[in-house]
C-alpha cells in the first residue's frame, strides 16, 4: 500500500489577521493534490509537545474571514536549543511528517531554517502585520491591520475636532514603519514618525502650532512604536506648542479583526502556491508577493536582504501635507 505524503503546518510569533485563510489555502490545496494534511497546535513549542491534530476539509471550514489562528501560536526558547529542535524532529520523523509549513514572521524563518538545515522540508508563509518581512511586497494582516489604523484615525479624528486638540496615535512597528507610513498617507495625518527616518519634533512641533494659529481645529500625529512612545511625543509637542495634546496607544486592537478580501486572496494564493512548490520538491523557501506575483526566495536570501521603507511613498507624504 502506496503511504501517503504528510504535509503539516504550524503558526508562529504573534497572531496576524489571515493566518486562517493561509492555513485553510494550504489544507485544502494539499488534500485536493493527494497529500495528508497535518496541523501543529501552538507553533514551535507544539513541535516539541508532539501536539499534532490531522487536518481536513471539515477542520478549516468557516476559518476564512476569521482573524488569529485556530492552530494557536506560542513563543519557545527551549527550541532554539539543541536539546528542543532534536525533540521536534524526532516527533516529525516519528510522524513521519514528509514537508513542514510555518506560518510567522522572522523568528518563526529562523526556526525553519534551522530545521531545513537539519534536513526537513520546510516553508515559510510571511505571518506578520509589521510588513517587515525582506523581499515581499506585503506580509499576511498588514492590508487589514492598516485599514484597522486608518479606522481608528477616523474615530479619534471627531473627539480631536470637537476638543481642538493634538493628537499623538502610537501604532506597532518596531524596526519597519509602513503600518505608520500609510494609515498616514490614507488618513491624512500632519507627521508621521518611522524608525527609519530621524524625527524633528521640533520642526513639528511649529507646523502643528502654525497650523492652529491659521484656524486648524485639530491636528494628528501618528508614530511607530520603533520611532517613539505616543505619551513622550505628545508631552514633547505640548512643551513646544502649548497645545492640548493627547496620547493613544492602539495597541493589540491593530492585530484583531475580520482579514480583508486582499488579505484572504493574497493568503489564499500563496497556500495554493506552497503546495505547488511541495510537487516540485523545492524547499527551504518562503513565499510573498513582489508586484502582484507569488514568488519564493531561500531563507538564506531573505536573511541576507534588508527591509527598507518605502522612499518614494514617505516623499510622498511630504508633497502631500
Amino acid at each position: 500500500m502506496i503511504r501517503l505524503k504528510k504535509i503539516a503546518v504550524l503558526t508562529s510569533g504573534g497572531d496576524s489577521q489571515g493566518m486562517n485563510s493561509a492555513i485553510r489555502a494550504v489544507v485544502r490545496t494539499g488534500l485536493a493534490n493527494g497529500y495528508e494534511m497535518l496541523g501543529v497546535k501552538r507553533g514551535f513549542k507544539g513541535l516539541m509537545d508532539n501536539d499534532f491534530i490531522p487536518l481536513g476539509s471539515k477542520e478549516v471550514s468557516d476559518i476564512l474571514y476569521r482573524g488569529g489562528t485556530f492552530l494557536q501560536s506560542a513563543r519557545s526558547e527551549k527550541f532554539k536549543t539543541k536539546e528542543g529542535q532534536k525533540k521536534a524532529i524526532a516527533n516529525l520523523a516519528e510522524r513521519g511528517i514528509d514537508y513542514l509549513v510555518v506560518i510567522g514572521g522572522d523568528g518563526s524563518y529562523k526556526g525553519a531554517e534551522v530545521l531545513h538545515q537539519q534536513g526537513i522540508k520546510t516553508y515559510g508563509l510571511p505571518g506578520t502585520i509589521d510588513n517587515d518581512i525582506p523581499l515581499t511586497d506585503y506580509t499576511i494582516g498588514f492590508d487589514t491591520t492598516l485599514n484597522v489604523v486608518t479606522n481608528a484615525i477616523s474615530n479619534l479624528r471627531d473627539t480631536m475636532s470637537s476638543h481642538e486638540r493634538v493628537s499623538v496615535i502610537e501604532a506597532m512597528g518596531r524596526s519597519c514603519g509602513d503600518i505608520a507610513l500609510q494609515a498616514g498617507i490614507s488618513s491624512g495625518v500632519d507627521a508621521i514618525l518611522v524608525p527609519e527616518v530621524e524625527a524633528d519634533i521640533e520642526g513639528i512641533a511649529a507646523k502643528l502650532r502654525a497650523g492652529f494659529d491659521r484656524g486648524k481645529t485639530h491636528s494628528i500625529v501618528i508614530v511607530a512604536e520603533g520611532a517613539g512612545k505616543a505619551d513622550e511625543v505628545a508631552k514633547k509637542i505640548k512643551e513646544l506648542t502649548n497645545l492640548d495634546t493627547k496620547p493613544t496607544v492602539l495597541g493589540h486592537i491593530q492585530r484583531g479583526g475580520t482579514p480583508t478580501a486582499f488579505d484572504r486572496i493574497f493568503t489564499s494564493r500563496m497556500g495554493h502556491k506552497v503546495i505547488d512548490l511541495i510537487k516540485q520538491d523545492i524547499s527551504g523557501v518562503a513565499l510573498g508577493m513582489e508586484k502582484n506575483e507569488i514568488t519564493y526566495h531561500t531563507f538564506e536570501e531573505i536573511f541576507a536582504a534588508k527591509n527598507t521603507i518605502d522612499s518614494q511613498l514617505y516623499q510622498i507624504f511630504h508633497d502631500l501635507i
